[in-house]
């Protein structure tokens, strides 16, 4: 479980730096896309990997939930949360509603069955006096998130994101029994930082493009 978390901690990081390139403008952003499209190894590769990393955590994930329960068949005649947050608490419900959000997010701009028109769009280029067409990311994204009800859903999904981060981070240096007085505390600050960190960053993305802080240009 905290060996899954820590590679998708790290897939994550990727991504956003990935995704924060819009910042630098449409060439920035489809270079980097057609760079992923013309490197089909790589792009497949890690799309399997991320595939089998995300089943070994949400397996995983049951599975422990259904341990807790059972080593507890009768459950308590009061709960009490003396220790533990809300984060910790809905672990497994912010995991499956952030896999339903994956799920979106690839239909969305990997597969461009949400918004097909967008999906289609192109940009041209010219290289050593050749003209020739890629497809045009920077615009798709523009256009797609310029839907209220998307960028809504795209907001909601990484708050969640942040919030099952924000307990992961922190519990998977305990179960790798990386756990003292001393630095626990200071870790368990850092993962909430990290975490909403990297939420932010995602959210940033749909919010700067609907409020037309980035341009059409």
């Amino acid at each position: 479980m905290a060996l899954s978390g820590l590679l998708l901690v790290g897939f994550l990081l990727g991504h956003l730096a990935g995704n924060l390139l819009v910042f630098k403008g449409r060439q920035a952003m489809n270079d980097y896309a057609e760079f992923l499209k013309n490197s089909p190894e790589l792009l497949w590769t890690a799309r399997i990997g991320l595939l089998l990393i995300f089943a070994v955590h949400l397996l995983t994930g049951i599975r422990l939930q259904l341990v807790s329960r059972g080593a507890r068949p009768v459950a308590y005649h009061k709960k009490g949360h003396l220790v533990s947050s809300s984060a910790s608490r809905s672990m497994l419900l912010t995991g499956a509603v952030v896999l339903v959000y994956l799920l979106f997010h690839l239909a969305h701009f990997t597969l461009g069955l949400v918004s097909p028109e967008d999906f289609q769009l192109t940009e041209q280029v010219i290289r050593d006096g050749v003209a020739s067409s890629r497809p045009d990311v920077y615009g798709m994204m523009l256009a797609g998130f310029q839907h209220d009800w998307l960028v809504a859903l795209y907001v909601l999904g990484m708050i969640l994101l942040g919030m099952h981060l924000s307990h992961g981070i922190a519990s998977l240096f305990q179960s790798l029994g990386i756990r003292h007085a001393r630095y626990t505390p200071m870790i368990e600050i850092s993962a909430k930082i990290l975490a909403w960190l990297l939420a932010a960053g995602f959210i940033m993305v749909p919010l700067s493009l609907r409020s037309g802080l980035l341009e059409a240009a």
